[in-house]
């Protein structure tokens, strides 16, 4: 009788050693619980830094609330999740360079960088003001209906009409900085940035003077 059973019992311990270690390897592969994004973390962060990481509060160049009040430094209040973090991951590789950004955005953990990216987005912009009559028709132009002759497609087909951008897709720039703006299309134009083809080839298409103005007409954007 016991022989006879032998064979079968040997089969059902064989089978159930090969479920319990297949549930064994799949409890070991199961992924890390993903942190959920704190803006309160992301607020302490930006406002204090973190001086045990060498990390510099962000509000020291970009403005308590990301409104920015230094003309070279953009304003971030509102400006959507996904393109914060996009930049921000840029400034840690190769994307983006720059001598102040890159050190500091390397510093900061992907938990970092979407805690910053979500507080941000929750922030309430303040409004900005175009400067130059001179050229707020030219600008305009560019802004809503680019410039055909050229090849330049307008501005309003990706940041919107009145500059809210597209969640997950284009920046918002209603109400920023003209020497900001004017900065980063002369690096797109002249290849100093290069995170964005779409951006560089359109540059590279503007003057000196059309890119001031529609800069100018941007910051007076709302």
């Amino acid at each position: 009788m016991n022989r006879a059973f032998s064979p079968l019992l040997k089969s059902l311990f064989i089978a159930m050693l090969a479920v319990s270690s297949a549930a064994f390897a799949a409890e070991e592969k199961k992924p890390e619980p993903v942190a959920k994004v704190d803006p309160a973390k992301g607020e302490a962060l930006y406002t204090n830094g973190d001086a045990a990481r060498n990390i510099t509060a962000c509000v020291s160049c970009h403005g308590a609330a990301g409104n920015s009040t230094i003309t070279a430094n953009p304003r971030l209040a509102g400006q959507h999740t996904a393109y914060i973090v996009k930049q921000l991951t840029d400034f840690r590789a190769a994307g983006r360079s720059n001598p102040i950004m890159s050190p500091l955005a390397k510093a900061l953990s992907d938990e970092d960088v979407k805690n910053i990216a979500a507080y941000l987005n929750a922030q309430a912009p303040k409004p900005g003001a175009a400067k130059s009559k001179d050229t707020l028709e030219l600008g305009k132009q560019i802004w809503r209906g680019g410039i055909a002759s050229k090849n330049v497609p307008a501005c309003a087909g990706c940041h919107s009409p009145n500059g809210a951008g597209i969640p997950a897709q284009y920046p918002r720039l209603a109400g920023q900085h003209q020497d900001y703006t004017v900065t980063e299309l002369t690096a797109f134009r002249g290849g100093t940035r290069s995170n964005s083809p779409q951006m560089s080839t359109i540059a590279d298409r503007l003057s000196d003077k059309e890119i001031k103005a529609v800069a100018d007409y941007i910051a007076g954007l709302k």
